[in-house]
């Protein structure tokens, strides 16, 4: 029973997304494709990589990585900004133009949350915080996400 729960909500995130998205190209071309899109999704996951920490999360040659980078970069999603610590090194940051395109997904988040948030009371909310703490930290051990980011 909690597998299907689990799968629904998953299910229902995800297709509001989708939703959301595609009635943004109902009478314009879509400008990223859905590799790009996965590509975008994995750089805001783990929160300004850099070319080659980005290859190795997503399991692709770095030379596959910096080809699909650079044509985010090319469409005005992506910006590369130099590292403080190391200057021969760039860290990949979403502009402007793909936070709002993000945002279609995080305001429904937002709004589920603050659903959740009236319906049930207090100990119940923290209790599922709880919950969806220690699943994202100790039992998805296969992801590794900057900790702001997990």
């Amino acid at each position: 029973m909690l597998d299907k729960a689990f799968y629904d909500v998953y299910t229902k995130f995800k297709m509001h997304f989708y939703q959301k998205v595609f009635s943004r190209f109902e009478h314009r071309e879509a400008t990223l494709t859905t590799v790009e899109s996965f590509c975008m999704e994995g750089i805001m996951a783990l929160g300004n990589p850099t070319i080659a920490q980005f290859a190795q999360a997503m399991h692709i040659s770095t030379p596959n990585a910096s080809y699909k980078i650079n044509s985010l970069i090319q469409k005005g999603y992506i910006a590369k900004e130099r590292s403080e610590t190391d200057r021969r090194e760039y860290h990949l940051r979403p502009t402007k133009k793909y936070m709002d395109y993000y945002s279609i997904s995080y305001a429904y988040l937002q709004t589920v949350v603050d659903r959740v948030k009236v319906r049930f009371p207090a100990e119940d909310v923290a209790k599922l915080d709880e919950m969806l703490t220690i699943i994202g930290k100790e039992l998805m051990p296969e992801i590794n996400l900057p900790e702001d980011k997990a």
